[in-house]
């Protein structure tokens, strides 16, 4: 049976499932991508589906597809099942061991590869799956298990443990010019860096760690946390800490998840590593 039925009709779950693209995506045209179905044809089984439950889910503008106070409310409430049935098919296949998710930013990513027999154990007894984004990724509808952040989480339904503060300096390799290698992911470091640099820069590049390759190549000067920094023998710190890109580092995990025995040894790795 694949459909429930509402006041005004039936709700098929597949209907279900293609409201959730659209709300996600903000519009027809970019929730197509992710579905098997036309934007026209998405728009016709919206405006079946608001029918069907008998309340307007969508404000129809020209840049797209705003949720009405209804249709924010059923997006939170399928978030919420979508989240249940991703952690149940994550948990199916009983000859892996239970996949955890993880996602950071690229300095804090490299620093887990470096460490990551400490967060799996050795042998393993956990899936690691690292995400490398600058971008915040849902804990809700679970793009990832577990977040490090660098604002402490105020959403509903996620909890927080703060880690160690993240510092940052200017490395260099020694006698290395005091150019600067910028890179154009939008991160405070980036614009602190963009500021000061003017056109006195040697390399534009569209990824972090695309930078410190060329830092180590002797080229120029790039900003990262200390905790790279200090840890890469090859470099030379070039100033002190830069207070104002000091941060608190937070670990970041659903309520629904943070219990989970898998969940539990990595959050407590992570926070030996980074405490």
């Amino acid at each position: 049976m694949n459909e429930l039925t509402s006041n005004s009709g039936p709700v098929r779950w597949d209907d279900l499932a293609d409201f959730l693209a659209v709300a996600r995506a903000g519009g027809l045209a970019a929730a197509a991508k992710n579905v098997s179905a036309s934007a026209p044809t998405l728009g016709r089984k919206m405006r079946a589906l608001e029918r069907a439950m008998g309340r307007e889910l969508f404000i129809r503008r020209t840049h797209g597809y705003d949720l009405t106070d209804a249709g924010a409310e059923l997006l939170r409430q399928l978030e919420e099942v979508a989240g249940k049935i991703t952690r149940a098919t994550d948990r199916i296949d009983e000859d892996k061991h239970p996949l955890v998710k993880v996602s950071a930013g690229t300095w804090t990513t490299l620093a887990l590869v470096r460490h990551w027999r400490d967060i799996t154990g050795d042998p393993p007894d956990v899936r690691l799956r690292l995400v490398s984004s600058e971008a915040v990724l849902s804990l809700s509808r679970r793009e990832a298990s577990i977040a490090i952040r660098n604002n402490r989480p105020t959403e509903q339904g996620l909890a927080g443990r703060k880690l160690a503060r993240n510092d940052f300096a200017i490395y260099s390799v020694a006698d290395a010019p005091s150019r600067w290698i910028v890179h154009d992911i939008d991160t405070p470091s980036s614009r602190w860096v963009r500021e000061r640099a003017g056109m006195d820069f040697c390399y534009e590049l569209n990824h972090p760690r695309l930078a410190l390759d060329l830092a180590l190549e002797g080229v120029g000067q790039i900003v990262l946390p200390t905790f790279i920094g200090d840890n890469e023998p090859r470099l030379e710190r070039r100033s002190g800490d830069i207070p104002e890109l000091s941060h608190d580092a937070w670990l970041v995990v659903h309520d629904d998840d943070r219990h989970l025995p898998e969940m539990r040894r990595v959050i407590d790795r992570i926070f030996t590593l980074r405490s």
